[in-house]
C-alpha cells in the first residue's frame, strides 16, 4: 500500500481516528533528508501494511497539524495510536533503522 497524502482537512479521519497504527512522516519540499526517506518510506509502506499505515503531511500546504503537535523540524516521524502520539523520532536514519524503530515502538502501543 503506498503512503497516504495527509492534509488539514483529512488529519482527523485518517490519523487519530484510525483504527490501527498511523506514522506519520512531516516533511517539505525543500528538505534534502525528507527525500532520503521518502523511498524507504515507500517500501515500509508495503512491507508493513498489515502492522501500520503510512502517511505523510507536507508542512508548507499544512501548517496547522505540524503546529498543533510540536514539529520544529524535517523530517519527524510520529506514531499515531489511539488518537494520540505514541513515538516520535526526528531526523533522517537508514530504512533498517526506521523499521527497527517502528517496531518496537508498534510492539509497545
Amino acid at each position: 500500500m503506498p503512503t497516504i497524502a495527509i492534509n488539514d482537512a483529512n488529519f482527523e479521519a485518517e490519523v487519530l481516528n484510525a483504527t490501527g497504527p498511523v506514522l506519520v512522516d512531516f516533511w517539505a519540499e525543500w528538505c534534502g533528508p525528507c527525500k532520503q526517506i521518502g523511498p524507504a518510506l515507500e517500501e515500509l509502506s508495503t512491507e508493513m501494511a498489515d502492522t501500520v499505515t503510512i502517511a505523510k503531511v507536507n508542512i508548507d500546504e499544512n501548517p496547522g497539524i505540524p503546529s498543533k503537535y510540536g514539529v520544529r523540524g524535517v523530517p519527524t516521524l510520529m506514531l499515531f495510536s489511539g488518537g494520540e502520539v505514541a513515538a516520535t523520532k526526528v531526523g533522517a536514519m537508514p530504512k533498517s533503522k526506521i523499521a527497527e524503530w517502528l517496531n518496537s515502538a508498534v510492539a509497545t502501543t
